[in-house]
């Protein structure tokens, strides 16, 4: 685990960066979370470690690596990003929205709530590295570096911190043997279910915005291959993801044994060597 600092060149990037428009409209959707759900999950984590008992000393260090890493994060996204809202304004109204339902999470909710979404946004952020390094790839074919470096490094440290707030929670509130049951298990269920419907239903809205956009100048068949496409790319995150997500309500889940994504160590290697790190890794 270590944080690091890409040096990707947005100005340039087009918001149908990959030759699957739908795709590619599904991950700037997606892109548009991490600036907000990260300064917020940094706060969380400040908090956690406030109330983390001073003798847990790994688990104050690897948290300090975690917030640097989500901090570039957030930061990186937020370059991408710029570039797909000037060509495509309509989604300012639900980043405010979003951004204002976090606020009302960290102000009204408890430190166990925003922690077990927490730990369920790690769990969506360690499967994301299962996608883009192996589940993606006839997607990624003939796709702009910068896109594909900004997610695969993303995805890479979410890999690498994947059991930070699962053993954060743990610790605060699965200590006891009805706690591992109650907390440890079922409520960490219950914060995963409420991450994925928060931000399944926020990504298809911002999608459906943005591939709705592009229609208006289509065609009536081309707008019959949207929908097909977008159909397929349905189809295949159900035979892809579904099984992986299924694993988290497991009462013996453990992120920590999740084996490490084909070619993700070799690319980060990449990645690190580069001096353009963006054009370098992809």
């Amino acid at each position: 685990m270590k944080a690091r600092i890409p040096k990707i060149d947005y100005s340039q990037v087009r918001p149908h960066w990959a030759p699957n428009r739908e795709f590619a409209h599904n991950v700037n959707a997606s892109s548009t979370i991490p600036v907000f759900v990260e300064p917020w999950l940094i706060k969380v984590m400040n908090k956690a470690k406030a109330a983390l008992p001073a003798g847990e000393t790994r688990l104050h260090a690897v948290i300090d690596i975690f917030i640097a890493q989500e901090a570039q994060h957030y930061r990186q996204h937020a370059g991408f990003n710029r570039r797909i809202r000037e060509a495509y304004p309509e989604i300012v109204e639900h980043e405010r929205r979003i951004e204002r339902e976090y606020q009302e999470m960290l102000d009204h909710r408890s430190l166990k709530y925003c922690l077990a979404y927490s730990e369920g946004f790690e769990a969506l952020g360690s499967l994301g590295a299962v996608m883009w390094f192996d589940k993606y790839r006839p997607y990624l074919e003939g796709a702009d570096y910068e896109a594909v470096a900004l997610w695969k490094w993303h995805m890479a440290e979410e890999y690498e911190h994947r059991e930070v707030c699962f053993q954060l929670f743990r610790a605060l509130y699965a200590r006891s043997l009805w706690g591992r049951f109650w907390n440890g298990w079922l409520y960490r269920c219950y914060g995963f279910v409420r991450t994925v419907r928060h931000l399944g239903a926020y990504t298809n809205r911002v999608a459906q915005a943005l591939i709705d956009a592009d229609r208006r100048s289509m065609t009536p068949e081309e707008v019959e291959r949207s929908r097909a496409s977008v159909k397929q790319f349905q189809a295949h995150m159900r035979s892809t993801a579904g099984a992986e997500i299924l694993k988290v309500f497991s009462p013996f889940y453990n992120p920590a044994r999740r084996p490490e994504p084909r070619g993700m160590a070799a690319y980060l290697e990449r990645f690190e060597k580069g001096g353009d790190m963006g054009r370098a890794a992809a």
